[in-house]
């Protein structure tokens, strides 16, 4: 397929777990991609080189290596039909204390700066990623939209500010804004600090996983490639100045994950067992009727799939175990 004569679509985070999924898909579907990465140290450079490895000799696809809160951010954006804001510090435990300032800095200014260079550029649709942590705890039923938001770490009061600034831009300025809040997201690529990746992890390289509770906290996990869906749906068709919840449809067990996993890889977990983490809910639980209703999303991969797909690339040849041999 050819390549997209109109504007390119910008895609801040491009580098990482997701971003790097949604430009891939793009570029597929024959835009013009640019992608901003800080490859802030996070985690291992080498694992975000890994994830661009297709993308980065395509001629539709732009890499700036640059940080968004300290980078020009107009000559980009100006000339963006789509923004997908993906940019972000993730994780709820290192949230706490002294990490807080990080957090801060790459959620809130961060989304700040490109929202304010977005002012007046004419783009259609800014996609921003949110997070299900500004719900906070679901004890039953399927949250929707509309529930009172009630985070529970300095990570999800973040994620919420920023969901602020993005609303802000729609009702002050007309800034055609969508925020999509994801569900525990999984999957090839997952980032080091997740926990199937750690289980993985774990299981590969025969060392304990550490199992904060006891194990039956649920999660509403949703595969990269709905959430992928989602972000294109969005900027196709989602009502500027919405916000919609992203999900799998079908929350699971943590223990129950470490099963499948067990089987899927044929090994057996070791487990650490610590008490239950700060931050961490015991449920989440998306409704998704907006979502299918507005933008017509349907979650398509099951648990299993995901977990089977997230397995393969893990002990792949472009994956954590690969990079690992690497080294040694």
């Amino acid at each position: 397929m050819g390549t997209d004569l109109r504007p390119p679509v910008l895609i801040t985070g491009v580098a990482g777990f997701l971003g790097s999924h949604l430009a891939e898909r793009l570029v597929e579907r024959g835009h013009t991609v640019v992608g901003v990465d800080s490859f802030s140290d996070y985690y291992s450079r080498a694992q975000k080189e890994a994830n661009l490895s297709g993308l980065l000799d395509h001629p539709a696809f732009r890499l700036e290596e640059a940080d968004i809160c300290t980078m020009d951010l107009l000559p980009l954006v100006k000339k963006a039909r789509w923004v997908f804001h993906q940019a972000a510090q993730p994780g709820v435990r290192r949230s706490w204390d002294t990490g807080f300032a990080a957090y801060t800095q790459n959620n809130i200014l961060g989304t700040h700066r490109i929202l304010a260079a977005c002012r007046g550029t004419g783009i259609s649709r800014f996609v921003h990623a949110s997070s299900s942590s500004v719900y906070g705890n679901i004890p039953e039923g399927e949250t929707e939209e509309d529930a009172q938001l009630k985070p529970l770490s300095p990570y999800g009061v973040t994620k919420l500010a920023a969901e602020k600034l993005v609303e802000v831009y729609f009702k002050e300025f007309d800034l055609p804004t969508v925020s999509l809040r994801y569900f525990t997201v999984c999957g090839p690529r997952q980032r080091p600090d997740m926990a199937f990746h750690k289980i993985l992890r774990a299981l590969f390289m025969d060392e304990p996983f550490s199992l904060y509770g006891d194990g039956s906290q649920q999660r509403d996990f949703t595969y990269v490639a709905d959430v992928v869906t989602a972000n294109i749906l969005a900027a196709e068709k989602g009502t500027p100045g919405e916000v919609y919840n992203i999900g799998g449809g079908q929350p699971t067990a943590l223990r129950d994950t470490l099963a499948i996993l067990e089987k899927v890889t044929g090994r057996r977990v070791r487990l650490r067992k610590l008490p239950r983490a700060e931050g961490d809910p015991m449920r989440t639980a998306a409704s998704l009727t907006r979502a299918a209703d507005q933008l017509g999303y349907k979650p398509q991969v099951g648990i299993e799939e995901a977990l089977t797909a997230e397995t393969e690339w893990f002990s792949g040849p472009r994956g954590p175990l690969a990079l690992e041999r690497l080294k040694s």
